[in-house]
């Protein structure tokens, strides 16, 4: 409702829950689209899926060049995080300047791109900022991320010990990830083959933009297939355990070109992403029942040979070094649970940043210099993609679809006369509840109760109707100790 005010969309980097919905919510929109080259290349992957292929304007940004988008005036600083070309925004206004971070951390030895231009953001700093809206996901772990470098050293270590079939596990995105792989697999004097669609669009955005270019091109599916087992490593997308990804093809036998047997090994250079822990450790133990070795990001840190993944978000001591640099005066953690950001809070509090508003989804926020707070809430939530349309997750079609998962439909038709006697005895279809073959009797009970409750009742088409909703849930309950959606189509004739 208040698209016309909206003077564009300003991706900070290519990560799914950052651009990922542009294709889905852009048609709603229509508004000019800003983002670095690699991130511009990724979404126009995604466009073309969704058949808006050059029907969006997009504009590609580089680190520096002020964005003039009245009122306002965005300057990108390029940060570090686990996907080429992160951005933070100063995003300078009439009342003062925000400094969004997006998702960040400050590593020294980054293996792709350059560091964060601390320089960037300290003449932010100078120049006075009004608030700092901040990533929270690791505001709850002391100390530092860790250094993609570091993952370097350590994949070529772990990838030595393995002596037949390697297969590593990471995400898909993570670019950085993907060269340090391969780097440590030439190490090792194996070839580098990618199992996964979404592989091969990352890559392929990636060297679109310079990126990978010292790297060999990687051997496709089934020239990997005949590789000798120890001269071969595959990078595989289903770390998190996707029922269709890559590696749970391969661990159920059912992919086309790979298989993996015992004395191999597989090695998850990701984290587990909250929620998605049982689909990880049946994939994991599935392996683990074949005879493969599987190695995971908690097997091997600090003190067990290094780690071989580290987060591409700031824990406390480099949050607390953004405050040092960037001075806001309010702090407004995002991008984590309530229990994230109100650590987040606490830091920089403890940062001596005057003022902390830790928001939930649809607050509206006054900056206020001197009393910021929330004024207000708007409606927020999630969208779904259901079919071919999107729908609120918090409207009535997703809410009957999950009772119905649970408790199955049911609708019955009844046809009366003008007088509201019935014509014929009611249909009545639970598909999904009851078997019309193997619960005949259950049916007829149904269905008389709804003739009982039509016969019975008196009125207008609405009162039958009611009536026999009633009956038809009440029916259905005692029968099957479920409360399905039900409904009654009436037919006067």
């Amino acid at each position: 409702e208040r698209r016309k005010d909206l003077v564009a969309i300003v991706l900070t980097h290519a990560h799914e829950d950052h651009l990922g919905a542009v294709p889905f919510l852009w048609p709603r929109l229509e508004c000019p689209v800003y983002a670095t080259g690699f991130a511009a290349s990724v979404l126009r992957r995604k466009l073309a899926d969704v058949g808006l292929a050059g029907r969006v304007p997009i504009h590609e940004y580089v680190p520096g060049q002020r964005l003039a988008l009245p009122p306002f005036d965005v300057e990108p600083i390029y940060i570090t995080h686990s996907i080429p070309e992160p951005m933070a925004l100063a995003i300078r206004t009439p009342a003062g300047t925000v400094l969004h971070t997006g998702d960040w951390k400050l590593d020294a030895d980054p293996v792709l791109g350059p560091k964060t231009d601390e320089a960037g953001l300290r003449r932010v700093g100078d120049g006075g900022v009004l608030a700092l809206v901040g990533d929270s996901t690791n505001a709850l772990v002391p100390g530092e991320s860790g250094s993609e470098e570091e993952v370097y050293r350590n994949l070529v270590r772990t990838i030595g010990e393995c002596r037949q079939r390697v297969a590593v596990a990471c995400f898909a995105s993570n670019v950085g990830r993907l060269q340090s792989i391969a780097r440590a697999a030439a190490a090792n004097d194996r070839n580098v083959g990618l199992v996964g669609r979404s592989l091969w669009r990352m890559t392929e955005a990636a060297r679109e933009n310079g990126y990978l270019a010292d790297l060999p091109p990687f051997l496709d599916e089934s020239d990997s297939a005949f590789v000798p087992r120890d001269k071969i490593l595959l990078i595989c997308t289903g770390s998190q355990g996707e029922p269709r990804s890559a590696l749970a093809r391969i661990a159920a036998d059912q992919h086309p070109h790979i298989a993996l047997e015992a004395e191999d090994t597989v090695i998850f250079s990701s984290r587990t992403i909250p929620g998605n822990e049982r689909a990880i450790l049946t994939l994991q133990n599935g392996l683990a029942a074949q005879g493969v070795t599987v190695i995971t990001a908690e097997d091997r840190g600090p003190g067990e040979g290094g780690p071989i993944h580290v987060s591409g978000h700031p824990c406390q001591d480099e949050l607390a070094r953004m405050y040092q640099i960037v001075r806001p005066r309010i702090a407004i953690p995002v991008h984590g649970e309530a229990r994230h950001m109100r650590a987040h809070a606490e830091l920089a509090r403890s940062c001596q940043v005057p003022h902390g508003v830790v928001p939930e989804n649809g607050a509206v926020v006054e900056l206020d210099p001197d009393n910021p707070r929330i004024v207000d809430h708007v409606h927020a939530g999630r969208l779904a993609l259901d079919g071919e349309r999107l729908v609120p997750m918090d409207g009535l079609v997703v809410k009957a679809r999950g009772r119905m998962l649970f408790n199955g439909a049911a609708l019955a038709t009844v046809v009366v006369d003008r007088r509201g006697r019935l014509i014929g005895a009611p249909q009545v279809s639970a598909p999904g509840l009851i078997d019309p073959d193997a619960d005949a009797e259950m049916l007829e009970d149904v269905v008389d109760a709804v003739a009982t409750a039509v016969e019975r009742a008196k009125g207008d088409d609405d009162q039958l109707r009611a009536a026999a909703l009633q009956a038809l849930k009440r029916a259905l309950k005692a029968a099957t100790g479920k409360r399905p959606t039900a409904d009654v189509h009436l037919v006067r004739v």
